[in-house]
């Protein structure tokens, strides 16, 4: 996998999905923004780590 994201740009690309629209879905991140959920779960164990860093 060719990781061109940092974790900082992972959390922030959370932090701004959750302000555009309330909704971090598995799912709907999965299909709408592929690319910050691949790499979300390549520095995170799971998607909900990554949310749960995302908004601490």
């Amino acid at each position: 996998m060719d990781v061109n994201m940092s974790p900082e740009e992972v959390i922030q690309s959370i932090q701004q999905l959750h302000k555009e629209t309330g909704d971090l879905n598995k799912k709907k991140v999965k299909k709408s923004h592929p690319e910050v959920m691949r790499h979300a779960l390549h520095y995170f164990p799971d998607w909900q780590s990554a949310v749960e860093k995302s908004i601490s």
